[in-house]
This record gives structure tokens, C-alpha cells and sequence, in this order.
């Protein structure tokens, strides 16, 4: 890896040169010239933040929701990505996020803050970029990464990565716990809500912690995380309906250059996740209690762009990050592993009375028909409304909650996430997304490293891994 520099909006250069003579000192200077010494800690956070979303909403996103079945490449690069032709250089805008964007800036920030809420919050934000970064490349240059003084730092092995991750979200917690909220403008997340924060961080830990299929860890940090949806955390784009610049990911692509490549429903041919809301397919999850209706025009993507896409890709949508869904459909699945559909039922409910407030659904359709009434523990029992095929009430019950996680979770890592823990170990819990790729594998289980890494650092594999080959914690 080249030695990196810090790097924010307002950084355009960092002078180095000095000498050791105090004749001729500070001789080269250019006074014209920046230094990070010279810029409050606070403005390098709003850069680190949009490379974290970059990270989780980005390229690399749509492509783990291509290989879970929501999205179809239809045409052009994402139609060769969709048949398994993923060259590395298809990571190269996520790998600079996570290591330029993020890990030089965010380190530099909590080791030199004299604010605790920004230390926290730089905590954090990092864990989170190295937790997900872990999730889809596996092993990863962490401990020697953004580090100037090493030019070629080692790779660590996923499950350590995770496991400093962990730490790291418990550093910020404890950092925050100590310090104020603050208003701050360039927290673009939380704007310095600190107890925002520590609730994302719990949600977070849960999260790798149920990657890892720690389940008692999952159940346990997801015990003090986001409470509400008001607490989610959430690209939120800045740009008006009328105007160009900071829009929703998905929608700038398709309004770009990549008109008519990508989608989930273009002249009768729809993705897996759309055939499962459709009523009219054999597919369908509606039933009796639910109706799916106003979700399934929520979620269609149109392949071809523009202002029939007014849904999730809109382009002054939110796009989720870490949300009260999630956590909530954590506990059920982990609370219910370890117990029983009682003990988990609460959870799925919560989100369904979430569901059925309507607060997934924006303007454009919210007026369309929805419904989500509680299910009841019957409804799980064999012959139950969930339990057609008579299996066990658990395996019934954790099947809907991975269902569930698959449909809420889109436009995020989830679904991918799932498709990979639950293959091997869970098939009776997995919902059939997993074989969407055909029955029989291989299946992708990981995303290529950076061109610009495996050229440049002398401790990277000598080639890429390869798509199909499992990282550590799904082997």
C-alpha cells in the first residue's frame, strides 16, 4: 500500500520538508501551504463520513445485492458482473474510502481531538468501515494500515479485524459515554448526538457479532441498541428534487452512464426479492396478514432510470445504513435460536407494527395498501400461515425472520451478508435467495481486493483469491 495522507475537503497539500540545520530552518517552507496542524479536528469528519457511505452504499453494495438475487444486471459491465466476471479493479472506490477516506482520517482524528464527542464518533465511524470492510474482502490490512511510516502493511485475518472492530465500537461507546452532545454541523449522520451514536455502536457490534454467528454476543449488544427508527443511521442526500449534486447512490448511476444496466424489474424479468412481494407469483410472501403491495412499488427499479423510479433510489431518498429493523430482527433471530419462538416473536412483531405504520415507505407510496398485523405463535405451528410445509415452529419462525431481514435489508449489505452465514450451516433457516445463482455452486463469497492494493503492497497475494472462495468466518 503507498504511504497515504490525510485527506479532507479543505487539505490540498502537506509540507514535509524541513531541516536539521537551524541556520536554513523552515528555508523550503511555502507559508501558502496547509497543514493538518492547522485545521480544526472537526472539518475532517464530514469527508470521512461520505467515504463510509461510499464503503456501505456504493459499487460494491449493488453488487452483493445482484449475487442475493434483489438486483439483475441487465446490460453492459453490471450484465458481466452478474454472470461472475468481477475484475478487481471494481474495488478500487471502496478500498480508497475505506483506507483514505476513512482509517487515515478518523485515526488522526481520535488520536489528536480534544474533544471526547469527536474521538467517540471517530471510533466508531472506523469500526464500522473495518467491520463491513472484513464482511466482503475477508482478510485485510488493518493493524500496519494507514500508517505513513509503512508503505507495505501485512494483511490481518478477518476474524481478528472483526474482533478489533468489536473493540474499537467499545472504545467509542466508553468515549462517548464521557463526553456531550454537542450540535456539529459537520457530523452529517447524528449532528454530535451522542447517545445516536452509542446506540448505531451497539447495533454494530450485534451485527458482527451475529456474522460471526456469535448469537449470544448478537443478542447481547443489540439489548442496548437503536431503540427507534429515529435513532437509524442514514445517507440522508442534500440535493433538492430539482437540483443536480448529492443524490441518492443507486439514482445518480442509473441517471449517469449506467442507464439501463442495473435494476430489479425491466420488461417482465424481476429479481427474486421483487417476485417475493408480487401477490400474483408463486414466490409471494403475502398473505393473510400481509400485504405487500405498497412495498413491492417501494422497492421496483426500473432499470432504465428516471422519474418512474420514485421509490427507494429516488433521488432525495435516505438510504439506510445501521437501523432500528435491523437490531429489532437481531434479538428475534438470535433470542429465538436460543430459546423459542416466544422469546423472539416480540421482536419480529416490533417490526411489524414499525412496517405497518408505514415508516419504510415514503411519499409517493404511502398511499398504496400495506398491511402487517402481529403474528401470533400459531401462525408458526405446522399448518400455521407460516408453516405450510410443517416443519419445526422455530425453524418456520427463524425462517421468516431471515425472510424478513432479506426484504428490509435491501440496499444494504444484509441480504448478501445472510445468503453467505446461512448457506452451509442454516439451510433449513435460509430463505432460497442463496441458490439464486443456480442450485449448485460455486457461489460468490467474497469481493475481489483493489487492483491499486495487490499492485502496490508487497504483503498482498500475489493475485486475487477469487470470488468464490469462503473467508474465515463462513468456511
Amino acid at each position: 500500500m503507498k504511504k497515504l495522507i490525510f485527506k479532507s475537503i479543505l487539505i490540498v497539500g502537506i509540507l514535509t520538508a524541513s531541516s536539521c540545520e537551524s541556520i536554513v530552518e523552515d528555508i523550503n517552507a511555502n507559508p501558502n501551504d496547509i497543514l493538518t496542524t492547522d485545521v480544526e479536528d472537526r472539518l475532517f469528519l464530514t469527508g470521512s463520513l461520505l467515504a463510509n457511505i461510499q464503503l456501505q452504499l456504493g459499487h460494491l453494495n449493488r453488487i452483493g445485492q445482484m449475487y442475493s438475487g434483489q438486483l439483475i444486471g441487465f446490460s453492459s459491465l453490471y450484465s458481466n458482473i452478474y454472470g461472475f466476471n468481477l475484475s478487481t479493479a471494481e474495488a478500487n472506490s471502496e478500498w480508497n474510502a475505506l483506507y483514505v477516506g476513512v482509517m487515515t482520517n478518523m485515526r488522526k482524528v481520535a488520536a489528536n481531538a480534544s474533544s471526547p464527542l469527536l474521538v467517540g464518533i471517530a471510533q466508531i465511524v472506523e469500526a464500522h468501515a473495518a467491520g463491513t470492510a472484513a464482511s466482503i474482502w475477508g482478510d485485510i490490512p488493518y493493524t500496519e494500515a494507514a500508517n505513513p511510516e509503512i508503505s507495505d502493511p501485512v494483511f490481518d485475518g478477518q476474524l481478528s479485524v472483526y474482533s478489533a472492530a468489536i473493540n474499537l465500537l467499545d472504545q467509542g461507546i466508553s468515549t462517548l459515554q464521557g463526553a456531550s452532545s454537542s450540535s456539529l454541523s459537520e457530523d452529517i449522520y447524528f449532528n454530535g448526538d451522542k447517545d445516536k451514536w452509542i446506540t448505531a455502536a451497539y447495533t454494530l457490534k450485534a451485527r458482527f457479532s451475529l456474522h460471526q454467528k456469535d448469537y449470544a454476543a448478537a443478542a447481547s449488544a443489540a439489548a442496548n441498541g437503536i431503540r427507534s427508527a429515529d435513532g437509524d443511521m442514514r445517507f440522508y442526500p442534500k440535493a433538492s428534487a430539482n437540483t443536480s449534486g448529492d443524490k441518492n447512490l443507486f439514482f445518480t448511476i442509473l441517471e449517469g452512464s449506467r442507464a439501463g444496466d442495473i435494476g430489479n424489474s425491466n420488461a417482465g424479468v424481476d429479481s427474486y426479492l421483487v417476485q417475493m412481494l408480487d401477490s400474483s407469483t408463486d414466490l409471494s410472501r403475502n398473505n393473510a396478514k400481509t400485504d405487500e403491495t405498497a412495498r413491492l412499488g417501494y422497492y421496483r427499479i426500473d432499470s432504465s432510470g428516471g422519474s418512474v423510479n420514485d421509490g427507494v433510489i429516488a433521488g432525495t431518498e435516505p438510504q439506510n445504513m445501521v437501523t432500528y429493523f435491523e437490531n429489532e430482527l437481531i434479538l428475534a433471530e438470535a433470542k429465538a435460536r436460543a430459546g423459542s419462538v416466544s422469546d423472539g416473536l416480540p421482536h419480529l412483531n416490533n417490526v411489524r407494527a414499525w412496517l405497518n405504520s408505514g415508516g419504510h415507505l415514503n411519499d409517493a407510496h404511502i398511499g398504496n395498501t400495506y398491511k402487517y398485523e402481529a403474528y401470533a405463535a400459531a401462525d408458526f405451528e405446522a399448518g400455521g400461515i407460516e408453516n405450510s410445509d410443517n416443519v419445526s415452529a422455530k425453524t418456520a419462525f427463524l425462517r421468516e425472520v431471515i425472510e424478513e431481514r432479506y426484504v428490509s435489508g435491501f440496499g444494504t449489505h444484509m441480504a448478501y451478508n445472510d445468503a453467505r452465514r446461512l448457506r452451509k450451516s442454516d439451510s433449513d433457516y435460509a430463505v432460497p435467495f442463496v441458490l439464486v445463482n443456480g442450485p449448485n455452486p460455486p457461489y460468490p463469497e467474497r469481493m475481489p481486493y483493489a487492483t491499486n492494493e495487490l499492485n502496490s503492497n508487497e504483503n498482498a497475494p500475489a493475485e486475487d483469491p477469487g470470488i468464490f472462495t469462503k473467508t474465515a468466518v463462513n468456511q
